[in-house]
């Protein structure tokens, strides 16, 4: 069997392998944080996971695919092993920047929703002080 199909065959089976374990972690993970972020809406956490993993695949499949093509001819196992790291670090620096963007979006969306949850008071007013009317004096003074 010529040595760049070896090597391409392992450079798929361990970027698919790679992404399904990725993908899983994340999703897993992912979906508590998501919880938060959505306001405990677990429907919608549920839906925004599965959207997010599906996005997961196709994107990182995808690149997987295309990035398969080697320049030159394999010759020796030494150049498998070369060809097939070079790839698979490519490879896992755009999983890692895909989940730090991700990471990074979400997160912007979890403050956002902090911030709108503090700037509601905690105790329901009690009742309206007209502006520049003396204070009605308090008991005991």
């Amino acid at each position: 069997m010529d040595l760049t199909v070896v090597a391409y065959v392992i450079y798929l089976v361990v970027s698919v392998g790679l992404t399904v374990w990725v993908a899983r972690t994340l999703s897993s993970n992912g979906r508590i944080f998501l919880g938060d972020v959505l306001r405990g809406n677990e429907k919608l956490a549920d839906a925004v996971n599965h959207l997010l993993v599906v996005g997961f695949y196709l994107v990182n499949l995808g690149f997987v695919a295309l990035y398969l093509n080697t320049d030159g001819a394999i010759t020796s196992p030494r150049e498998v092993f070369e060809a097939v790291s070079a790839k698979l670090g490519v490879v896992l620096l755009v999983l890692g920047a895909l989940h730090l963007g991700n990471v990074f979006v979400l997160n912007k969306f979890r403050r956002r929703g902090v911030m709108e949850r503090e700037q509601l008071p905690p105790v329901a007013p009690q009742g309206w002080v007209v502006p520049g009317a003396p204070a009605a004096p308090r008991a005991g003074a």
